[in-house]
């Protein structure tokens, strides 16, 4: 497994980057900001809402697609654990 830290701002900033393989990734924010994921025009209205502090969160993501994040204001900290298959 790969382990990453994001800090994540109120621009769409990538977190998993596309791959050859689909994966199942875990999504932990570390603070107390709700972040809005999806793809790279996501915003906060059309964004998956994660919950604040809490465990992470896990998501398939399929090949060839990336997830990308977004916060209503300041910065917030996540932390990203993928697989190490490449």
């Amino acid at each position: 497994m790969k382990s990453s830290a994001v800090t994540v701002t109120t621009s769409p900033t990538l977190l998993v980057p596309a791959d050859d393989f689909a994966r199942h990734v875990y999504i932990h924010v570390t603070g107390n900001a709700t972040v809005y994921l999806g793809n790279s025009t996501v915003t906060t209205s059309t964004g998956l809402a994660t919950e604040k502090n809490t465990s992470p969160i896990e998501i398939f993501v399929p090949s060839k697609e990336t997830i990308y994040a977004i916060v209503a204001a300041d910065t917030e900290n996540v932390r990203i654990l993928t697989p190490d298959i490449d």
